[in-house]
């Protein structure tokens, strides 16, 4: 039987959500993010998912991930997959989901000890 270490608890993870406020280790946040394991990357630039383009995800690149998360903000809404094709092309998974599903599925994969990246899109008008 194989045992895997519990890792909610160190480094960044979610800690609780509600409408345009995440809440990372305690902290809320009201403005979109870029969450790993070891980084925190506050006031990312897309406010909406149809802002985001490609050169929004060279921080998230930088973070070496095997699979990103981009949360779309309250509701899930697809971008063009021209924004985010950089990532396919150098074979790092990429799951689209409204915000609230990307934190929750952020902390799962977090915990199993994968190495995933979640931007996280939230309006900071509401």
């Amino acid at each position: 039987m194989k045992f895997s270490e519990d890792k909610i608890g160190r480094g960044y993870f979610v800690t609780g959500y509600e409408r345009n406020i995440i809440v990372v280790n305690g902290d809320a946040k009201t403005s979109s993010f870029i969450i790993s394991d070891e980084q925190l990357i506050e006031n990312w630039a897309p406010t909406h998912i149809d802002e985001l383009r490609s050169h929004h995800l060279d921080p998230l690149l930088g973070l070496e991930p095997e699979l990103v998360l981009i949360g779309t903000g309250e509701v899930l809404k697809f971008p063009s997959v021209s924004h985010y094709a950089c990532l396919i092309q150098q074979n790092i998974g990429v799951e689209i989901m409204d915000s609230a599903a990307a934190c929750r599925t952020y902390n799962i994969l977090l915990n199993e000890g994968r190495k995933v990246v979640a931007g996280i899109i939230l309006d900071p008008n509401g």
